[in-house]
């Protein structure tokens, strides 16, 4: 990047333009496990048209550009670039319009599912996609992320319904309606969820909301082993029971989350966390029915949070497991990976997990959105320690491959980063080709998070 794009920079960003080494250290990478890699520059726009002015600007010369939202991703979406520069979105954090009586909402990129649900607890609607971390709404989008509640909520291709993103040649682009139907054209959103910034950079997103239920319980069951865990709550989606949410947590990560979050009246044991959402009624019905599934399997009688916070806490818990993990020794690193199969064949992944895990040697905690197939391995290794890295890339290996021979996918939520790309050749090596003709025809110049998710060759 010479002087001169430096100067104009400057000149489109009144200042919010930082070339010193502890701004750029800053965002160099997310919660990964990769060394940090500065960028020559963090530039901080607070409008579209900023946006639109820099990518022009970076593309006229070449100049690659990493997008940075909260840095919460975990598989090196947001490393940066040693030739180029990181566009920061934190400034654009505003809520820009709700309509309550339609459910829908507009918001800027980095405003956060925290910042949004605060906003909108007063009008009795709420955000439900709740990936673990306070992440950034337009780097949600950006990952194609979920959380705890997607078995009754869907994910974050089901609830945005729009975007404004920003191309590298500079044009802004809206996509999708306020309507909850179309079939005008190509769905051109889709398209740029779970593109990771290197599509363009999402500025806005227009999401769906829903309404608070009218009655929210929460419990815990233990069980004597994973597998009747998994098994139950395998048999809690195929029985068709309308539940919000249902988390997995093995013995390891049990013990982990009970130390950190000082969770009290838990064991440390195979455990699912229960969430019903709707009316006192259905949720009693839907409740009847998980306990005796429960109980089929070994679990012991329900404990329920009875209050709003002691369901918070619980939550709370189980959205800082990643933290809870890393807090495990000053000097380890996380290995984080997810990935998902049909329902149906959930229990025989995770079993073949287990196996690996012990075989490998590994300490690895396991969390899982089990309602959905989806479940998180996370490794804590020394990096210090020779040839440990590569022991945990042959178990991921494995377990990659046996999530493909069950018809699954590589990453549920996690998306590709730099450290799933390897992966991706192997779930889709008909469809790559088409991705990168893509790619090449919307960013000429590979100035959009280049090397993220595959490289051109």
């Amino acid at each position: 990047m010479n002087e001169q794009v430096q100067q104009e920079l400057k000149k489109i960003l009144n200042g919010r333009f930082s070339l010193s080494e502890s701004t750029r250290a800053n965002y160099a990478r997310g919660e990964d496990s990769y060394e940090p890699v500065l960028s020559q520059a963090v530039a901080f726009p607070e409008t579209n048209e900023e946006v639109s002015k820099i990518l022009k600007l970076c593309n006229e010369h070449k100049v690659p550009v990493v997008p940075f939202g909260t840095g919460t991703s975990l598989e090196g979406h947001v490393v940066g670039n040693e030739n180029g520069i990181t566009i920061s979105l934190e400034k654009m954090n505003k809520v820009l319009s709700v309509n309550g009586n339609d459910f829908d909402c507009r918001v800027q990129a980095n405003v956060t599912r925290k910042q949004l649900n605060e906003y909108l607890r007063e009008d009795g609607i709420f955000f439900p996609i709740d990936p673990g971390a306070d992440a950034a709404l337009g780097g949600m989008a950006a990952t194609s992320a979920s959380g705890t509640m997607a078995v009754k909520y869907g994910t974050m291709r089901t609830v945005v319904s729009g975007l404004t993103v920003v191309l590298a040649n500079g044009d802004i682009v809206k996509t999708g309606t306020r309507a909850k139907k179309s079939s005008a054209g190509y769905n051109l959103t889709n398209l740029f969820i779970g593109s990771e910034g290197t599509l363009g950079i999402i500025t806005e997103v227009h999401l769906r909301l829903s309404p608070i239920p009218e009655s929210i319980m929460s419990a815990v069951c233990h069980f004597p082993d994973l597998e009747s865990a998994v098994l139950t709550a395998q048999e809690v989606i195929q029985y068709g029971v309308p539940i919000a949410r249902i988390e997995m947590l093995n013995k390891d990560q049990m013990e982990i989350s009970i130390k950190y979050s000082k969770l009290e009246n838990v064991e440390p044991l195979p455990t699912l966390f229960f969430e019903f959402h709707g009316s006192e009624s259905s949720n009693k019905e839907s409740i009847k029915i998980v306990e005796e599934l429960s109980k089929n399997n070994g679990g012991n009688d329900f404990k329920w949070a009875e209050s709003i916070e002691d369901r918070n806490k619980l939550w709370k818990a189980r959205h800082e497991i990643y933290y809870a993990v890393k807090a495990q020794g000053t000097n380890v690193k996380i290995y984080a990976t997810d990935v998902c199969v049909p329902i149906s064949n959930l229990v025989e992944c995770i079993k073949f997990s287990e196996k690996e895990i012990q075989q490998h040697g590994l300490k690895a905690p396991m969390v899982g959105h089990v309602g959905d197939g989806n479940f998180h391995v996370t490794v804590i290794y020394d990096p210090a320690k020779k040839g440990e890295y590569e022991i945990i890339r042959n178990f991921s290996d494995k377990l990659i491959d046996k999530a493909l021979e069950l018809e699954g996918t590589i990453t549920g939520e996690h998306g590709i980063g730099l450290q799933k790309k390897d992966y991706l050749l192997k779930e889709h090596p008909d469809s790559l080709p088409l991705m990168k003709s893509i790619k090449r025809s919307l960013d000429v110049n590979n100035i959009m998070n280049p090397g993220k998710v595959f490289d051109l060759n």
